[in-house]
């Protein structure tokens, strides 16, 4: 069976990530994975860059985002509001996921930013269609899909 990683950080995940796209696609193209899924955290700076250099290796790139959710609304900004921080994985599905992912990344730092980007269950609701969601957590006991 070949791996595919689907939760995986580049450079942009600051703090979090240290490998740069070409570290990401050289390796998987070494490792012969058929695919592979960067998920930043809170952004999508390295989606296009990745998405180019995978198809250009031969690698199916699933594009995603590891996601902040404000459990009581993005838009209620209070001390301590989020100490406990929840995340959730979204990937595209195809080009209506890939366009409600850049619609969700960017409505969690233009109305929901506070110390991070964060979104709602409202807003997740809103632009699901075409949009994998998963917790990040889980991902390793997750049966395999098609993608």
């Amino acid at each position: 069976m070949r791996l595919t990683h689907l939760h995986l950080h580049s450079h942009y995940s600051l703090l979090d990530g240290l490998s740069r796209i070409d570290e990401i696609v050289n390796r998987a193209k070494e490792l012969n994975m058929p695919a592979i899924g960067l998920t930043d955290h809170g952004v999508m700076y390295g989606a296009i860059e990745f998405y180019k250099k995978a198809k250009k290796a031969g690698i199916k790139p699933l594009i995603g985002c590891e996601i902040y959710i404000a459990e009581n609304g993005m838009r209620d900004k209070r001390a301590g509001i989020d100490d406990k921080r929840y995340h959730l994985l979204l990937i595209a599905e195809n080009n209506v996921g890939y366009k409600n992912l850049i619609k969700i990344v960017s409505a969690a730092h233009l109305d929901g930013f506070y110390y991070k980007p964060r979104v709602d269950k409202e807003l997740l609701r809103k632009y699901s269609e075409g949009i994998i969601a998963c917790s990040p957590s889980w991902l390793k006991i997750m049966p395999r899909r098609k993608i």
